[in-house]
Order: structure tokens, then sequence, then C-alpha cells
């Protein structure tokens, strides 16, 4: 065990760096990278024990990994979890937990406001194997708690949503999911647990898709559930099995990057802020959606249960489409890609890339209409931002 993990009274900072680390026999300082597909045992007797979890240790780096075991204990330190299962990707990581904790003739209830990609594994191929997925309209507590039905199993949301940034009451929805003894699973992907911790609040689960902020640099694609360990237990049995796993060298890299998680989310959200203000007072921008500005409807329960309003700022430009993809077209700084969470600043229109698969029809009932525009606020100068987005608003 790590000193650090001795400790439960670090600061997120110090975990961040240090959590989870356990240093070989040659007493590296940084995290040792383990390429290796299999584990060799010292016995046919040790073999055995290990391939039925009698003892403990590594076997196959589908589901066991000395360096995935790091990240998954730094991650589940950083979120207040009794543990982690690192994923794939993000999208990995909803479908196992859904695949692990649901079975055919169950329920969902989830958001609208949710990324498209759920949508799609909610709405289009979840049914195929009996599960169904009612999506609510607005935030409101209320509209959850009509939604539920005695075989809902989970209740499925993510704060700040994707692209409109709409916060939900993580500590009410989770009375309304353990009233109807369901599940609350929080995607938190925008925050991650330097600005907010769900389970603090009385999630049950939080999945990331460690693609975004958790590596911080565009670099590798990664996913993650945190929660209780009887709940991850099952995840990590469906891993083991299935397969959606997490590589050694992508989970040294996320390693990487959630050593400077706190110091990149306190940076980019004060730029986002300065974005959002600047935004605003535009005259060719309709109306700017993010959780630090006083303008937000729901300012005000963002500012309890994040630290600040993250780095996503979304804006509708006047014009629709045609405006939008002006904006976009005269970018020279900003980077033209759908992902988000690196330090490089980037820009994309929802309604043609991220939620271009959903029909028009469920575009317009999760508020994504042709004018909006989704930025992630990275490290550059704002100044130099704004002078690029200046060029396409006119």
């Amino acid at each position: 065990m790590s000193p650090v993990d001795e400790n439960p009274h670090w600061s997120f900072e110090t975990l961040a760096v240090r959590a989870g680390q356990e240093r070989s026999q040659f007493n590296e300082h940084s995290e040792a990278l383990y390429l290796t597909s299999s584990f060799v045992f010292d016995t046919a007797a040790q073999a055995a024990a290990r391939f039925s979890g009698a003892e403990p240790g590594n076997v196959y780096a589908r589901f066991t990994n000395p360096t995935v075991s790091t990240m998954q204990e730094r991650l589940a330190a950083l979120e207040g979890a009794e543990a982690c299962v690192a994923t794939a990707t993000g999208m990995a990581a909803i479908l196992s937990t859904v695949m692990a904790l649901m079975n055919g003739g169950e329920h969902i209830v989830a958001s609208r406001s949710i990324f498209g990609a759920t949508q799609q594994l909610f709405g289009n191929i979840l049914p195929r194997f009996g599960v169904e997925t009612s999506f609510v309209d607005g935030g409101t507590v209320e509209a959850f708690r009509s939604a539920m039905r005695p075989n809902t199993k989970l209740v499925f949301i993510e704060t700040p949503s994707n692209p409109l940034t709409e916060v939900f009451d993580i500590a009410a929805l989770a009375q309304v999911a353990h009233a109807g003894r369901a599940l609350l699973v929080v995607d938190n992907c925008f925050c991650t647990p330097a600005l907010q911790r769900p389970l603090q609040l009385g999630a049950d689960l939080v999945i990331h898709s460690a693609t975004k902020y958790l590596d911080g640099q565009g670099r590798v694609l990664g996913g993650a559930v945190c929660g209780a360990k009887p709940l991850t237990e099952e995840i990590f049995k469906f891993l083991r099995t299935a397969g959606p796993s997490l590589s050694p060298f992508n989970a040294w890299v996320i390693l990487k990057g959630l050593e400077t998680l706190s110091v990149r989310m306190q940076a980019q959200s004060t730029n986002a802020l300065e974005m959002a203000r600047w935004l605003e007072a535009r005259p060719q921008v309709a109306r700017v959606f993010y959780p630090g500005l006083a303008s937000h409807p729901q300012h005000a329960l963002a500012m309890r249960q994040q630290t600040s309003g993250g780095a996503i700022v979304s804006f509708e430009v006047k014009g629709e489409r045609a405006a939008a993809w002006r904006v976009v077209d005269n970018c020279r700084l900003l980077s033209i890609t759908a992902n988000l969470g690196d330090t490089k600043t980037t820009i994309t229109h929802p309604a043609s890339t991220t939620h271009g698969r959903i029909s028009a029809e469920a575009r317009a009932a999760s508020g994504i209409g042709e004018g909006l525009l989704r930025i992630a606020v990275g490290l550059e100068s704002p100044a130099d931002l704004q002078a690029d987005l200046a060029r396409g608003l006119v």
C-alpha cells in the first residue's frame, strides 16, 4: 500500500499526485508502465488460486494490471469512492454499468439532456435487450419522480449536461432514486472530482470519460466507474468476461493527467468564466449557457454543488446554422473538433456533430438548436480566444 493511501486526510492535490502508487523492486519514482498481456505464476496451485480469486494478484491484463490498478485507486481516492473500475472509453463505462446491474424488463429514467451517444445507447440499442428508458424533459425533481416505475433500476443524469450545461440537483435526485429502490448514476465528465463529488451528495455511482479532463491533453481514450464495492464488483465481473478494458498505456497517460487535474480545472474554469462574460456582451449572441453566470437558470444550485462553473461554455448565435458555421469557419486558433477537456480550446456545432445522429425532434426536445455552439475552454489567453471568435461574430 502506498503511504498516501494509509492516510485518508490528505488533500485532493496530494492524492492526485501520489494515491495508489506501489513501487516495484526497482523503487522507481514515477509510476511504472507494465506493458504485458499476462503474468507468470510460481506454481500450478498459485495459478489456480489467482484465477479463482482465492489469492489476490495479477492474472491477465484484460482485467488485472498494476498500472491500471494504480489509476483506479487514484481516481477512487479523488472521488471519495470505495473502488473504481476502469474501462476502454466513457461509453464503455456506461454500457458496462447497465449490462452489469440491469436485466431485461427493467427500466432507466434519464435526463433528455445527456450526451448524444448516451441517448443512442439508451434509446436505440438497449431496447433490443429489453431495457427501456424514459427520457425526462426539464430538470425538475418532480419530473424525475413522475417518470419512476416499479421496475426502474437506474436514474441517470449528466451534470452539468452536454452541451447546454443544465445542472441537476444530485442530492434531491438521490432521494427520488432511493425511494424507488433505484440507483442514481451521475456522469461527472464536465466537472471531474476537482469541482464536484457526486458520491458525497448521495449518488451511488459516478461515470467518467477519462478521455476528457482526466487525461486533459487529448491524448488517449479511457473511462471509469466509481462507487461502493458491491456495485463496482458486479461491473468488474462484466468487464472480466466481456473485455471493454482500459489499456495499461492509456492508464499510465491518464495517471499523468490526474497529477495536474486540480490546477488545470481551476485555470480553465477561470478562463471559461471570462469567455462567458465576454460572449454575453456580444450583440450577435442570443444566449450564453454557463453555470458560473448569474443568468444561468441553475446558477445557485451549481454554486452549491460545484466549486466553480467548469470549463464548458455554450452559446446561441443569431442566424441559425449559417451564422454558427461562419463563427466556426473563421476560427484560426480554436480547434474545430468535437472532443473536449483538452488544454487547447475546441469549438463544435453540436446539432451537426455530437448530436447529429439523433432525430431533429429529439434535438429540439433537448434544446439543441441550429445556432448553438459549444466551446471547451483551454489554457490559452482569453484575449486571444476572444479575438479569434470575434472574426466570425459579425
